[in-house]
């Protein structure tokens, strides 16, 4: 196996961190020391780090086999906390299984068995069902989100595969959320509790905006025009609420994104990759992106249509003014409408000055080469560099997957930048490159 357990100072210096918040080093200290630990932690401030940090103490290079399991709600927080463990570089191997994606990869993957093992309760009860790696090893178990993975709908799956690890010494549990029952086959004896949902003070405003028709798209776009190029997500109930929504700002030329349960994966995380570089600057959402995915700090979300749970409203929130920063959650409401008990405080905002919305500045071309064919971010760059004559302040975000790549270029010189570079080598391979 490659060189193991990095010092903390090196991992952290890889990921271009200073240092550790106050959560991270109270909760890195408590996992060390504790049996179980129930981390509670606002969106965003860093759990992910907060416990692969110790969990890589915990792993034994000379074992083959998996040792620790991390069960998630969802895809995107499944391939999220792979890419942090990843980028940590320790020299562990760490994969994510999930629903929606081709079990072949999966099998493919598994092959040669991960020490880290990340995956969607249903996916994660399918491999044990077939008894496609040895248990025995599995010592820590982690519940990310616990409160979204231990609602009723998984309760079955996840009761059958803790039942099945019977060689665990270590639980960590997170969550965004308090108050949330843990049931009793989890077997969480005497837990040590991190809880800092109240030490962040918040900085979020809520505001109202009225909408005289029942249908708030017009509304919309006169908030949108307000906000002039911020980037934020607009969150709705329905799937039908979001491609209506799509429609709509598409004949007005807004560029956006979509991400909702009833879409592709593929095309979620596209979804996810063109609002994180700046691509889209704006996203239309059920609730599942309101925890558990990878973006950017918010300066604004939008409650397009009202949240039904005080939770969502929760959760919608907390994708703005996350630790110290400043935020801003508008609640879209027809004006004969009435205002959940639970949404307070929301004075009303004058949107009649209007901003500028300039055209978006990056766009996002798609590279059909990727980690398994060695290439690397170093690779990408230097082609676009010295083939394409770009400069590295016009090079956006690269993100590499383990089948190909995708990188934001200004959209002004896109087009003649996938034609100029297509069919070029990278590595020993010959890829494609075009817009997405």
């Amino acid at each position: 196996m490659a060189n193991h357990i990095k010092g903390q100072e090196e991992i952290l210096q890889k990921l271009h961190i200073s240092q550790l918040n106050p959560m991270q080093e109270e909760a890195i200290a408590t996992i060390k020391k504790n049996t179980n630990t129930i981390l509670l932690s606002p969106t965003g401030t860093g759990k992910t780090l907060a416990f692969a940090l110790p969990l890589l103490s915990f792993l034994d290079p000379n074992i083959q086999e998996i040792q620790a399991l991390i069960l998630v709600p969802s895809r995107e927080l499944a391939i999220q906390i792979e890419q942090v463990i990843r980028s940590m570089g320790s020299g562990y191997k760490v994969n994510a299984v999930y629903g929606g994606r081709p079990m072949s990869k999966d099998k493919i993957e598994l092959k040669h068995v991960p020490a880290i093992l990340i995956g969607t309760p249903g996916r994660i009860s399918d491999h044990f069902a077939n008894e496609r790696f040895s248990k025995d090893h599995i010592k820590t178990l982690i519940l990310d989100e616990f409160d979204k993975s231990l609602e009723v709908g998984f309760e079955y799956e996840m009761r059958g595969v803790i039942n099945q690890l019977i060689s665990l010494n270590k639980r960590i549990l997170t969550s965004a959320t308090q108050g949330v029952e843990i049931p009793d086959f989890v077997r969480l004896d005497q837990p040590n509790t991190v809880n800092y949902l109240k030490a962040t003070t918040s900085k979020l405003e809520i505001r109202t905006v009225l909408s005289p028709s029942k249908n708030k798209q017009n509304t919309l776009l006169h908030l949108l025009n307000f906000l002039g190029n911020k980037q934020g997500i607009i969150f709705c109930n329905l799937k039908d609420s979001i491609n209506n929504l799509s429609t709509f700002l598409e004949s007005k030329n807004i560029k956006h994104g979509c991400f909702s349960g009833g879409m592709e994966q593929k095309d979620r995380e596209r979804s996810l990759i063109k609002f994180r570089n700046g691509t889209n600057q704006l996203l239309i959402a059920t609730d599942l992106a309101a925890r558990g995915i990878d973006v950017p700090e918010m300066k604004y979300i939008i409650h397009y249509e009202l949240p039904r749970e005080v939770e969502e409203f929760t959760h919608r929130n907390g994708r703005t003014a996350r630790v110290s920063a400043k935020g801003t959650a508008y609640v879209l409401k027809w004006k004969e409408e009435r205002l959940p008990d639970f949404i307070k405080h929301a004075d009303l905002e004058n949107i009649s000055k209007q901003a500028e919305r300039k055209p978006v500045f990056w766009e996002t071309l798609f590279i059909s080469g990727g980690r398994k064919d060695k290439i690397s971010k170093g690779d990408i760059a230097g082609l676009f560099i010295k083939q394409g004559k770009l400069t590295k302040d016009q090079l956006g975000d690269i993100e590499l997957k383990q089948d190909c790549a995708f990188v934001a270029v200004p959209a002004t010189l896109a087009a003649d930048l996938a034609e100029k570079l297509n069919n070029s080598r990278l590595k020993k391979k010959k890829v494609r490159i075009y817009g997405v």
